[in-house]
């Protein structure tokens, strides 16, 4: 999903909104004309004040409505027509609503004519207003803008067709950049070197004649490098959780969702991550404060760790496997860190897997201790948060070397943004095994809600106050 189609989706909110209020006034100024008195006069008192007031009531319900009937979800621009009737079935929908207000609130509108005539100019403004915003997303898809990058794989006859209707029609919001026949070993080693200086956005598996292998080899190639599959539909034999199927030229095509945080999800929960981390940030400030001034009377030196042994900045693998930098406070003596692969490898618990965790650590100050143990050494993180780089909830960020070592299938956890918590610190913290702790957290991502986010960050501070093996 790109940055662009996000801002699309949300500026069809506010909008939707102001025609929906338009069509309103609309109607209420075309009663109330000199034509359609002298037509129909009227009999009854309707101030605009109040009048304007319940349309605004009605125009948020209504934006529900537009919700509920799916004319918000994120994906590239849709049929129009399509979308016309999504538009047309949403205002019936809304112009039930207000019959059903109307019975049991006679006072709301005593003509009948501004509520039909008000739906009609829903329908007709909201129908204008989308079909100007998908023109417009159209015109940027032929300066690249929106585009999505496409790699095809296959030769078939289908293949030809996809690529000649991907060239010809720039309007289709797709560009394909690289066109292989099949995925033998050597084809995955040529599309690696490909992309590793290129922005893909999909991968499509188009000829039925591809084996097995090379559908699985496809599918994990996508995976491992954070690349959104499709494929014409019923080509993939393996089990894939969730699927939505779109139509290009006549052709079914099926993309296999990586997560269920995407469109409006996605909304959501980055907005809750800046409300939710911004009040943290002013409940826990006191706390932050008093930390910062413990560090420096019982240690000196940095407040925060954001650098290694060497002087480079401390980093961590976020979404998608790009790096970010990261910062918490310093509960270890200074340039120690690397100490953890030397001096201190025979203490590592974390033998199961890539991750390295010390026991009874004695680079740790006194007050890291203590913060540590109450994870109050993490509480930066929120401004991380904040900032965009992490979540409240999520797999919890690695360091470069340690997700070098993952294998394929434990970069499934780079899919979404690493959180401060996630399902696999409420389950056990450090105490969990690796490949337990990348199952759970691979849960999370596929089967993301806003319900379970609020479920785990309830559970977080029960977890914080349990023993850990490495504090």
């Amino acid at each position: 999903m790109k940055k662009i189609e996000s801002f699309f989706s949300a500026l069809f909110v506010p909008v939707d909104f102001f025609l929906v209020v338009l069509a309103g006034i609309s109607a209420y100024y075309l009663r109330f004309s000199h034509w359609s008195v002298t037509v129909r006069p009227v009999v009854f008192s309707l101030p605009f004040t109040e009048y304007f007031q319940s349309v605004l009531f009605i125009a948020v319900l209504w934006i529900i409505i537009f919700m509920l009937a799916g004319l918000y979800q994120i994906r590239t621009a849709r049929q129009l027509a399509q979308e016309i009737q999504k538009i047309f079935f949403a205002c019936s929908t809304g112009l039930a609503l207000v019959a059903i207000l109307i019975f049991f609130q006679r006072e709301l509108f005593d003509s009948r004519f501004i509520v039909l005539i008000g739906w009609a100019f829903a329908v007709i403004y909201v129908s204008l207003g989308h079909a100007f915003i998908r023109w417009f997303q159209r015109f940027l898809f032929r300066y690249g803008v929106g585009v999505h990058k496409v790699i095809l794989v296959g030769n078939s006859k289908t293949t030809e067709n996809l690529l000649a209707e991907f060239s010809k029609n720039t309007k289709g919001g797709f560009s394909v950049v690289k066109r292989v026949r099949d995925f033998t070993l050597e084809t995955a080693q040529e599309l690696a070197e490909f992309i590793a200086d290129r922005e893909i956005d999909e991968i499509i598996q188009s000829d039925p004649n591809l084996s097995k292998a090379e559908t699985l080899r496809l599918y994990d190639f996508a995976n491992e490098n954070h690349i959104t599959f499709k494929y014409v539909a019923d080509l993939l034999e393996v089990k894939v959780l969730q699927t939505e199927v779109t139509e290009v030229i006549g052709i079914p095509i099926v993309e296999v969702k990586r997560t269920t945080l995407e469109g409006w999800g996605r909304i959501l929960k980055r907005i809750f991550d800046i409300v939710v981390s911004g009040l943290l940030i002013i409940i826990f400030s006191p706390i932050i404060l008093l930390a910062i001034l413990a560090i420096l009377l019982d240690s000196g030196g940095p407040i925060f760790f954001s650098r290694r042994d060497d002087g480079s900045y401390v980093t961590r693998i976020g979404e998608g496997g790009m790096p970010f930098k990261y910062f918490k406070f310093r509960s270890m003596t200074p340039n120690t860190d690397s100490m953890r692969y030397n001096e201190l490898a025979d203490r590592n618990l974390r033998t199961d897997g890539p991750m390295v965790k010390i026991k009874d650590d004695p680079r740790v100050t006194r007050v890291g201790k203590f913060m540590r143990r109450w994870s109050i050494d993490e509480l930066p993180e929120l401004f991380l948060v904040f900032i965009g780089r992490m979540s409240l909830v999520g797999p919890r960020p690695h360091l470069p070397e340690e997700v070098a070592k993952y294998e394929n299938y434990h970069k499934k956890t780079l899919t979404i943004k690493p959180g401060i918590t996630g399902l696999a610190q409420v389950s056990g913290r450090s105490d969990l095994l690796f490949e337990e702790e990348a199952k759970l957290d691979v849960y999370y991502i596929e089967n993301w809600s806003l319900l379970l986010d609020l479920s785990i960050l309830f559970k977080t501070p029960f977890a914080v106050l349990k023993h850990r093996q490495a504090e």
